[in-house]
């Protein structure tokens, strides 16, 4: 007596496998890696410090001789302090971009702003 087994059908998987690679490829490559958000061209000092880590959600502030720019958008220094004051999570970092040949007067008026509205998480940025 011959016994007959009966053999499972199974699909094949290798097709299905290289499809989600290449997928995973297409979308890798097309995906545009979002870079920070700067608005001016800034000659920053240099310094022996530490690569700062930046967060998406932090706040990013930029300072030159004569322009001002929160996140990426150029402001007039008198909107600076309303524009603080949206800032609802008081924790949160915020990031100083400075020129170096910023006037300290200017870089006083704008960390007085930031202590008006209790943001005492600052970062100063640097060159290494």
């Amino acid at each position: 007596m011959r016994s007959q087994r009966r053999q499972s059908i199974a699909p094949d998987l290798t097709p299905l496998i290289d499809v989600v690679f290449i997928l995973l490829i297409f979308f890798m490559v097309t995906t545009v890696f979002k870079k920070e958000q700067l608005a001016l061209e800034l000659n920053l000092p240099t310094s022996q410090a530490v690569k700062l880590e930046v967060e998406p959600k932090d706040i990013s502030i930029e300072l030159s001789v004569d322009t001002l720019a929160i996140n990426g958008q150029k402001i007039v220094f008198d909107e600076l302090e309303a524009r603080l004051q949206v800032i609802k999570e008081k924790t949160k970092t915020i990031i100083l971009r400075i020129d170096k040949d910023v006037p300290y007067s200017q870089i006083v008026l704008v960390l007085d702003d930031l202590q008006k509205q209790d943001l005492n998480n600052i970062s100063l940025v640097t060159d290494k």
